[in-house]
């Protein structure tokens, strides 16, 4: 019998799964008119391969994600290696800063998924709820979040997406969070494995986010924007009536 947490995140990610099928998505109004089945498949599996993975890469990634928090919640680590850089500061120069500021963000954005995951599992656990969970399941512990929660949760998904519709910006964050690794695998004596590796899992998460907006037009990026927010919304409306 699965754990509560492997339960919970396979039940989510079937959720996701189903909440962003071709079939489904195809006949709405305000899905992207270059949006193939291809296009909308790209963007779901990037959901489910770096926002909701699945329980052994979750596993896998634990002490990277504590590691990426504590970056993300002392941002000024950071910086300290950034102003080392001279190339960094003269590309950058002033807006170093507000580069890191919304490289963090972003990151923060990432991670939101993950603790929103285990507030459900808090309830599931409280609940003494079966294994394995369904989809009227996991609706029931969503219900049981505050409202705040669930705007907080579906503004950090939006955010993670207007950062990668920013197209130079998002350029800037993958130089600057490319940059820091380079300096930090260069000095294993004061950067552990698992410091480097939070860090790489947000590089990655943004680069492969960055590839896919590369595929879209101006507008259709804009047209992502507000179905990924409406589908969102949508489905929080039909659980709170």
């Amino acid at each position: 019998m699965p754990s509560p947490r492997t339960a919970l995140i396979t039940a989510y990610r079937d959720l996701i799964r189903d909440r962003y099928d071709y079939d489904k998505l195809k006949n709405r109004p305000d899905l992207p008119s270059g949006f193939s089945r291809e296009k909308v498949d790209a963007f779901r599996d990037y959901f489910l391969t770096y926002i909701y993975p699945d329980p052994a890469r979750r596993a896998e990634l634990d002490a990277a994600f504590v590691t990426l928090d504590s970056f993300v919640r002392q941002p000024d680590k950071l910086l300290r290696i950034l102003r080392d850089s001279a190339a960094l500061v003269f590309k950058f120069g002033r807006h170093l800063p507000k580069v890191l500021a919304s490289g963090m963000n972003a990151l923060r954005s990432f991670r939101a998924a993950s603790a929103f995951e285990e507030k459900l599992i808090e309830n599931a656990v409280a609940l003494n709820l079966p294994e394995p969970y369904n989809t009227q399941d996991v609706n029931r512990l969503i219900g049981m979040l505050s409202p705040a929660e669930i705007n907080d949760f579906v503004d950090s998904s939006v955010k993670l997406f207007e950062t990668l519709h920013d197209r130079k910006l998002v350029k800037k964050i993958i130089a600057m969070i490319g940059a820091l690794l380079e300096k930090m695998r260069k000095k294993p004596e004061v950067y552990s494995p698992d410091e480097i590796r939070g860090l790489e899992i947000g590089y990655e998460t943004i680069a492969k986010g960055d590839a896919l907006f590369e595929t879209l037009m101006a507008e259709e990026q804009r047209e992502l924007l507000v179905l990924v927010e409406q589908l969102e919304r949508e489905k929080l409306a039909e659980i709170f009536g």
